[in-house]
């Protein structure tokens, strides 16, 4: 949508916070984590994980750091067994916000929530509330001049991929794609040279819900950071859309 700037067709981030460190690392580190759970720790049998390894070593991250996450994930050395969590419900607005978490606790975490949507006037829902309004996509941002729309469509294409979606925006491409295709996608962008800034499978909603208010926008940008900052949040996926203007207004306060 031109003039618009879609907060939520990707997890809500911060680059305020991300540019630190050990934001880096704690956002990798979890990815690695969820990525061994899910698949298993041979990241030759694991796009996942083998994407989630690459930036984490783009990001400097030691090579202990990354074995850590994926003995975590898997279970191994005593580690404590780590459970996907996922709630969901509203923010300001009427805005739709799901958070999913890896815990080892979970009535900690979920107390720990609830209190997030309590503080902040949000209501929670139960499962399948929010959730039927999104649909899991593979994903990619590939950024500098591989960022093109036609040269990526004719590779993925000709790679027998199913792609959706190929979108270009200052110099950076967003390829959404089934879930499944996530692999086939991984390895033929490994085999062309070409390293995406970021690879997962997202939570893209359907439609969006516009807020035209900065002040609501603002509410619901403070309880997002919040949910982003908990040590438990994998991922938080929303379906604000704001317009560039006020966008750009809340960034400005950052």
């Amino acid at each position: 949508m031109s003039g618009h700037n879609k907060w939520s067709s990707i997890k809500h981030k911060k680059g305020a916070a991300d540019a630190k460190r050990g934001k880096i690392f704690s956002r990798v580190s979890k990815e690695i984590i969820m990525a061994a759970k899910e698949g298993g720790g041979d990241y030759s049998l694991n796009a996942r994980l083998r994407s989630a390894i690459a930036a984490a070593k783009a990001a400097n991250m030691p090579n202990d750091n990354i074995e850590r996450a994926i003995k975590k994930g898997t279970g191994e050395g005593g580690s404590a067994v780590m459970e996907v969590l996922s709630y969901e419900g509203y923010a300001a607005g009427g805005v739709a916000v799901i958070v999913t978490c890896l815990s080892d606790n979970r009535n900690r975490t979920a107390a720990d929530i609830r209190s997030f949507f309590n503080k902040y006037n949000c209501t929670m829902a139960g499962a399948g509330a929010v959730s039927w309004k999104f649909h899991r996509k593979a994903r990619f941002l590939i950024e500098g001049e591989n960022a093109n729309e036609e040269k990526l469509f004719e590779l993925l294409l000709d790679g027998g991929t199913d792609v959706e979606d190929i979108s270009v925006v200052d110099d950076e491409a967003e390829v959404l794609a089934p879930p499944e295709s996530f692999a086939a996608i991984l390895a033929i962008l490994e085999n062309a040279g070409i390293a995406a800034t970021e690879s997962s499978i997202a939570l893209i909603p359907e439609n969006f819900t516009e807020i035209k208010d900065a002040n609501t926008a603002r509410q619901v940008q403070k309880f997002l950071d919040v949910l982003e900052d908990y040590d438990d949040a994998q991922e938080v996926f929303t379906d604000m859309l704001v317009s560039d203007e006020i966008a750009e207004e809340l960034a400005n306060e950052d």
